[in-house]
């Protein structure tokens, strides 16, 4: 999926360690750490053209398999591996080798095209990039295929490194052809798995892809089962017959290839081979093929039945064609009521948001008015209460001083009775006066102190009636 293709770019650029692809120096011997993928950790001889350029591929630090590349047919002449297990095919990510193109640019490991796009000087120059293929006519075949290996295994054969360009045909026919030899030929005649080794190689033509890239005249596939009873097989499939498929000696394939070339060490023990062995892988080989021409044969049925099928479809053409009109109307009608009904929820959830809006100014505006009022009581019964206690201190004063003019009444009575011999009968007018005027004294404190606790209540009753009362308007 699109999302696995992220996912898997994102974890390249990330750590650098995820996938490698390290190509590997002059001063090193052999394919360094990928020797382990030949017979003996001797890798094949004879390929010594200084555009000759070795890759170790890895992937999560492991390597998973060797690769011979051509940077002046920038194509791979071979990929060394080992069978692991058949699965079916993930997802292609391809990725390429800078340092192929730069080996100065400091990157030790195969990344994707477009990262590095720019800043890779002369990006393209020694090898092949996916702008190659595409419009080509041309697909990317692995030399290694995918579907003989799993897992970490599987993604690390997708890079530009160990890809040929192959007719569509052609890349399916090797890929299936490859697959079943490997898997039912063999791998089962092998008696210790891990140690049948797998050369998968193209001789470079003189045609290419937009004057670059290199078309195989010849795919070939040499096999090493270096175990007791061990033997050693060769295959080789023309470009210009893609049902083509020879099977014949390692030694005799090496006479194919360069001069010089020797694919495995000691030619695998082709001196002491297992005959019995060999017989067998051969013939599984036979059968293989003898079923894929079968299968060619009732392919050319097929395709004289389809005839029928692809006039049934011209015919039906125009009835698919209104039909997937009709779909189409139908969707954009869908799409139409399903936008008019956003439209009205959204205008009716838009006025509704206005309406608590709304609401809740008013419900704070009114908590706002009863929070003044309910402020304001308590200033407005202090102050009553205030005015209650000046009322009664000014009360308190008054019988006070009532009380000493009463008292002050007998201290005068007495100066006046002593000195009455003197006095008691020129007194008698004055001390009427005296008492009278006591008396209306003693009335007149009575009348004033009244008289100011009616004002005080009258004052207090008026008060809270105007605060507690509603006032009514002049028009009621």
């Amino acid at each position: 999926t699109m999302k696995t293709s992220i996912v898997f770019l994102l974890c390249v650029s990330v750590f650098p360690g995820f996938s490698q692809g390290r190509v590997v120096g002059e001063d090193e011997a052999g394919f360094a750490e990928c020797n382990a993928f030949f017979p003996g950790q001797v890798p094949p001889e004879g390929f010594t053209e200084p555009f000759h350029v070795k890759i170790c591929q890895q992937y999560n630090k492991e390597p998973r398999f060797a690769t011979l590349y051509s940077t002046k047919d920038k194509i791979p002449l071979y990929s060394a591996f080992k069978y692991t297990k058949s699965a079916q095919n993930e997802e292609e990510n391809w990725l390429v080798e800078p340092q192929i193109d730069d080996p100065k640019n400091g990157l030790h490991e195969m990344v994707p095209e477009a990262d590095v796009a720019a800043t890779v000087t002369n990006l393209g120059a020694n090898q092949a990039l996916t702008s190659d293929y595409v419009g080509s006519g041309y697909e990317r075949g692995l030399l290694n295929p995918s579907l003989l290996n799993e897992e970490d295994f599987q993604v690390a054969t997708y890079t530009l490194t160990n890809a040929v360009p192959l007719s569509p045909p052609l890349s399916k026919s090797w890929h299936r052809h490859v697959g079943m030899v490997v898997e039912h030929a063999l791998a089962p005649h092998c008696s210790q798995k891990d140690h049948l080794y797998l050369l998968a190689g193209a001789i470079p033509s003189s045609v290419q892809v937009k004057g670059k890239v290199s078309v195989p005249e010849t795919l070939w596939l040499a096999a090493c089962c270096d175990a007791p009873g061990g033997w050693s097989l060769g295959l080789v499939k023309k470009v210009n017959d893609e049902n083509s498929l020879e099977d014949l000696t390692v030694g005799q394939l090496e006479k194919r290839l360069l001069a010089g070339v020797h694919l495995f060490k000691g030619s695998c023990g082709e001196d002491n081979q297992s005959q019995e062995k060999t017989e067998a892988v051969l013939q599984a080989v036979s059968q293989i093929r003898s079923g894929e021409q079968v299968g060619t044969s009732d392919n050319q049925e097929a395709k004289e039945s389809s005839l029928v099928r692809k006039v049934a479809g011209i015919i039906a053409t125009p009835f698919i064609k209104l039909l997937e009109l009709l779909i189409y109307v139908f969707v954009e009608l869908v799409k139409f009521v399903f936008y008019l009904l956003w439209l009205i929820v959204k205008r009716v959830v838009g006025t509704v948001l206005d309406g608590v809006h709304s609401l809740w100014n008013g419900v704070v505006s009114y908590l706002k008015a009863i929070s003044m009022v309910l402020i304001s009581i308590p200033y407005d019964v202090g102050r009553v209460i205030i005015n209650i206690f000046l009322g009664f201190l000014q009360l308190v004063q008054d019988v006070a001083s009532l009380t000493y003019r009463i008292l002050c009444i007998p201290m005068g009575f007495v100066l006046h009775l002593a000195a009455f011999p003197y006095h008691s009968i020129c007194a008698i007018p004055s001390v009427l006066k005296d008492v009278a005027t006591g008396i209306w004294g003693t009335f007149s404190l009575v009348v004033d102190a009244t008289a100011a606790l009616l004002h005080g209540f009258y004052y207090l009753a008026g008060h809270i009636v105007r605060r507690f009362v509603p006032k009514v308007s002049s028009d009621d």
